[in-house]
């Protein structure tokens, strides 16, 4: 809990990707290994200022997983289970026209400043609809892989959110359906089933499409690992309650195994 007032906040992000900047949320590392949030409004700015500037010199691994990430956030705010609201549904709609459009180029061309800017807005509007709509397994699932083995938090995202669409597909297909030829526009006139499944296996090639790494273990884990991974995972009670499908521990491991 934070306590007390604070001095005027003005909040300038240097990549496409949290949305912090206007969020309530800080993640931090307790202990050697287990990443917390902490929740409270007087983490709010007064100001948050995009300037694409900040961002052109990402290198295109940075660009694609902080892009990943942002587009999770709006994903997972659209299916989240107990706050998901009209207003919500509005912003991540279009952070994801936003990110979908332009992350290829932001890493391709990454000096292109009007990708740079759509980039930052949609990162921040994504932000602003999982500050309504929190985010659920794909973030609880990430947590332990960052906090263990020190995977960027973006590529942590990455790495595990095919296969927890997957898992969630039962519950969520048709938000999956909704939101599919967003991002992929070739998936309009498809069935629902279709275009649910077309989210999935786009953004699973979007990854390599983009030069990141897609396995746990080309980033350090092995088969050992995945019980006390699917262990830490099942701690995000704060998450896990949000998931459009029950999350358990046997669910977590094979979601790991799937990913490894």
């Amino acid at each position: 809990m934070v306590r007390g007032e604070r001095l005027p906040l003005l909040l300038a992000p240097t990549t496409a990707g949290t949305g912090s900047e206007v969020t309530p949320i800080s993640i931090v590392t307790t202990g050697a290994s287990e990443k917390k949030g902490v929740v409270s409004p007087q983490l709010l700015p007064d100001w948050a200022i995009l300037d694409a500037e900040l961002t052109v010199e990402l290198p295109a691994a940075v660009t694609a997983a902080t892009g990943i990430d942002a587009m999770v956030h709006a994903i997972e705010a659209y299916t989240s289970k107990h706050k998901k609201n009209v207003v919500s549904d509005c912003l991540a709609r279009e952070a994801l026209s936003l990110l979908g459009g332009n992350i290829r180029k932001a890493c391709i061309t990454p000096q292109d400043r009007d990708a740079r800017s759509d980039m930052l807005l949609g990162s921040m509007l994504a932000g602003m609809a999982f500050a309504n709509a929190p985010v659920a397994a794909v973030h609880a699932l990430a947590y332990p892989l960052g906090g263990h083995f020190h995977v960027p938090h973006g590529l942590s995202n990455a790495l595990v959110l095919p296969h927890v669409l997957e898992f969630n597909m039962p519950e969520a297909e048709a938000a999956y359906g909704e939101l599919a030829p967003i991002v992929f526009p070739e998936l309009v006139g498809r069935s629902r089933a279709e275009r649910a499944q077309g989210l999935v296996d786009g953004l699973k090639a979007l990854g390599p499409e983009l030069g990141m790494q897609t396995r746990l273990s080309e980033v350090g884990v092995s088969h050992n690992n995945l019980p006390m991974l699917a262990e830490d995972a099942m701690k995000q009670t704060r998450l896990l309650v949000n998931n459009p499908r029950e999350m358990t521990y046997e669910a977590a491991l094979k979601i790991y195994e799937a990913a490894l």
